[in-house]
């Protein structure tokens, strides 16, 4: 910080400050953050598991905080993007961190930095960490923001690595095809460290980073076993098999999500033993916003921060499986620099009437591009056009039926703005 500038004196103010660090939002590398962490003698104390992948990654670290929570220990929780408040990124024991200590890692962090310039992330990273080696944790859950390798969670060495489902996504940083996107991702294993996969067809980069680093490498399907039930579902390894309950999240695809996080579990036992009973309770419980996410009942809606493909055809699987005596309308607000005619393409089947938005987002799509991405899908297609995510969902409740269903979906940001729109409404 310059002597001309002010320093910030709360939360909000440290938010616009650390936004305006680096010229760009997103620069890929490990050479900054590592200076400012060294200087921090950011060393945890505590096992730290890192998570990675392009869809499934949220819930992982969502169900893996819930077994930990459960089991008695202290755990902290790092992920992003946030819903409603920034603080949502770094908890405690499923408790968002407060804005004094939010402010207090951020004046640790700007202390050490001096002429680096961090980004946005970099600095929350960071910030993060510095917090939970205070917060005498016995575990931390770490969740990547972008790709892998040269992501600032990856500086931090793991006692385990997970990479979830991999798709097409931030593909101007991490590459064209799966391939190269995989090889990102594979970019948090470690040698001689378990590295899981939940990708049901890893690419082949990650296999080969993989063996070629001598990582301890668990697939999904090869290691480990899904299989639904009657009441419920089974885990299994060639050593053993757990019988649990349906899932605290919607849609069969959670299965391996969870499946990756029973195996980091299980990795663990020695040092922090967890009771089936405990993962029993905290898979059935484990809720997460903006993951099929009812945020009102009449007229029923439902949030989904579905923004990429498999996502979407994740959201079209839980639409169809879902009964509905009435139509399904559509909120759909997305950025501009994702695959919005591979999500279109994936749930337009279930949708009878669409309300599409601009977002107040510098990346957003304008209402009118999402229009012509429609259109250009099927150009019989029922569009109204909003200048706002609130105004869009507005006019979908005063159009449904008392049997129709409404859907919110297309980033975190359309989400957040339709959780906000629902709050101040009722």
């Amino acid at each position: 910080m310059t002597a001309t500038q002010t320093i910030p004196i709360n939360a909000a103010e440290w938010l616009s400050y650390i936004e305006a660090l680096h010229p760009k939002s997103i620069a890929m590398g490990l050479d900054r953050v590592k200076t400012v962490a060294n200087k921090l003698q950011l060393t945890p104390p505590f096992p730290i598991i890192t998570v990675a992948g392009t869809n499934g990654k949220g819930s992982v670290c969502a169900m893996l905080s819930q077994i930990y929570v459960q089991s008695g220990y202290r755990i902290g929780c790092y992920t992003s993007p946030h819903l409603n408040r920034y603080n949502e990124r770094v908890c405690v024991n499923l408790e968002a961190i407060s804005d004094a200590d939010l402010c207090t890692a951020f004046e640790a962090v700007e202390a050490a930095r001096d002429d680096v310039a961090l980004t946005y992330f970099e600095m929350g990273t960071l910030a993060a960490v510095w917090h939970f080696c205070r917060a005498d944790l016995d575990i931390a859950i770490l969740e990547v923001g972008l790709g892998g390798r040269l992501d600032a969670v990856n500086i931090f060495e793991p006692s385990c690595a997970i990479v979830t489902a991999i798709d097409l996504d931030h593909m101007e940083y991490l590459g064209e095809t799966r391939e190269e996107i995989g090889f990102e991702k594979a970019g948090i294993f470690r040698a001689n460290t378990l590295a899981i996969c939940g990708d049901e067809n890893p690419p082949a980069s990650l296999l080969d980073y993989a063996k070629q680093i001598g990582a301890n490498l668990a697939l999904i399907n090869r290691d480990f076993r899904v299989v639904k039930t009657t009441n419920g579902w089974q885990y299994s390894t060639e050593a053993m098999q757990i019988q649990l309950p349906n899932l605290g999240l919607t849609g069969d695809f959670q299965l391996n999500n969870a499946a990756c996080a029973v195996r980091a579990v299980q990795h663990l036992d020695k040092t922090l033993p967890a009771l089936q009973a405990n993962i029993h309770t905290a898979l059935a419980q484990v809720k997460l916003s903006g993951r099929f996410q009812q945020i009102q009942s009449n007229p029923l809606i439902i949030a989904d921060v579905a923004h990429n493909p498999q996502a979407a055809k994740s959201l079209a699987y839980n639409l169809k499986s879902m009964s509905c005596a009435g139509k399904t309308l559509a909120v759909f607000a997305m950025l501009a620099d994702k695959d919005i005619e591979g999500v279109i393409s994936e749930v337009a089947p279930f949708i009878s009437r669409w309300y599409v938005a601009d977002t107040h987002s510098a990346r957003g799509a304008t209402a009118l591009h999402l229009q012509k991405a429609l259109k250009k899908h099927n150009d019989k297609m029922n569009v109204q056009l909003f200048t706002k995510v609130s105004l869009a969902l507005a006019a979908a409740c005063k159009d449904a039926d008392k049997n129709d269903r409404i859907i919110v979906f297309g980033s975190f940001y359309t989400v957040a703005d339709a959780i906000d729109w629902v709050r101040v409404t009722t």
